[in-house]
């Protein structure tokens, strides 16, 4: 991966993008996974414990997520509420260089509208092009904490496809300032969450696959599904989408469930619905335990018909948790 000697290290690693290893693969099918930045005040052991068991099945990309601010009300000596900001999982484009300089693996930064202006994204994405990531997800990403709908930052986004065309635009060397005239071009690959079962925002599929082509047309280059837990959801979102025109590749995003509360937690935040086999069998088990068995089981399974249908990757959100991700993967490959 490194190649050392007197002199300090030279990297071996090329970056590539995500859909230029979709391409080489051909009829393979690749493994890719998610993973949180740490809280704030933990460091980099947290994301190494995490990937080093999962290195094994040599993924050629890594996601790592962002979040936006949230807001606390800290009572004052005064008896009054202050309302403070705070990023509780800083450090993402940090983490992204260190995956890649650590284990020699293309890191995928998502970036957010929520929080961010358009010059503290152009600014970021400035970052991003010096470290040599070739990769970003352009999302809206969610609303704050008790509000019951996504208000952007005064001078930022108010949808992802804002965010696509601002990266498309800096790749074509087209920058906020429009006295910059021979502004470098960057070549970022952009990828764009897709939707089984429809955003929630979206009032029909057919609304929904509209904009996502709009994002695709807009210079996004492929998509990353929500997670889903019936096959069939995913399966009719390809078509539905190859209907209407979109001919990106559409990689499943997969999560196991580990967690009895999750029956009911994933639902609400995630909007996705489980199927009634899933919940039968879910209504049996008693423990934390007995729920990641079948968890484990029913992923696998998904796993393996996705696989045989020849999806292009298969995309773990990790949440955390190595070690039921690995119990699924290490039965596919």
């Amino acid at each position: 991966m490194w190649t050392s000697g007197r002199n300090p290290p030279v990297p071996t690693f090329a970056a590539m993008k995500v859909t230029e290893y979709l391409a080489q693969a051909e009829d393979r099918t690749l493994v890719s996974f998610e993973i949180l930045p740490p809280l704030k005040g933990g460091g980099m052991d947290a994301i190494f414990r995490i990937l080093d068991p999962l290195m094994d099945f040599k993924p050629p990309f890594i996601d790592v997520t962002y979040h936006r601010e949230e807001f606390l009300y800290v009572k004052r000596e005064s008896g009054y509420y202050e309302k403070v900001s705070i990023r509780k999982r800083p450090g993402t484009v940090g983490i992204c260089a260190s995956i890649m300089h650590h284990y020699g693996v293309d890191a995928v930064p998502h970036l957010i509208c929520g929080g961010f202006t358009r010059e503290e994204t152009e600014n970021a994405l400035i970052d991003l092009n010096f470290l040599k990531v070739q990769n970003v997800l352009a999302l809206r990403g969610d609303s704050r904490r008790f509000e019951d709908r996504f208000n952007p930052e005064e001078g930022g986004h108010a949808f992802a496809i804002d965010l696509v065309r601002q990266i498309s635009d800096m790749n074509h060397g087209r920058y906020l300032d429009e006295n910059i005239r021979d502004g470098q071009k960057t070549d970022f690959c952009i990828g764009i969450a897709g939707y089984p079962e429809k955003h929630i925002e979206a009032p029909n599929m057919e609304t929904d696959i509209q904009w996502t082509k709009a994002k695709i047309e807009a210079g996004a280059h492929f998509i990353v599904t929500q997670m889903f837990y019936d096959n069939r959801k995913y399966f009719d979102y390809v078509a539905r989408c190859r209907a209407a025109g979109i001919t990106v590749p559409i990689i499943p995003g997969l999560k196991p469930l580990t967690r009895m509360y999750q029956l009911n937690a994933i639902p609400r935040k995630f909007f996705v619905h489980f199927p009634e086999e899933l919940i039968r069998e879910a209504s049996a088990c008693k423990t934390d335990k007995a729920l990641a068995e079948l968890g484990v089981a029913w992923c696998v399974a998904q796993s393996r018909e996705l696989r045989d249908h020849g999806v292009p990757c298969l995309h773990y959100y990790t949440m955390g948790d190595a070690d039921t991700t690995r119990r699924v993967v290490e039965q596919l490959f």
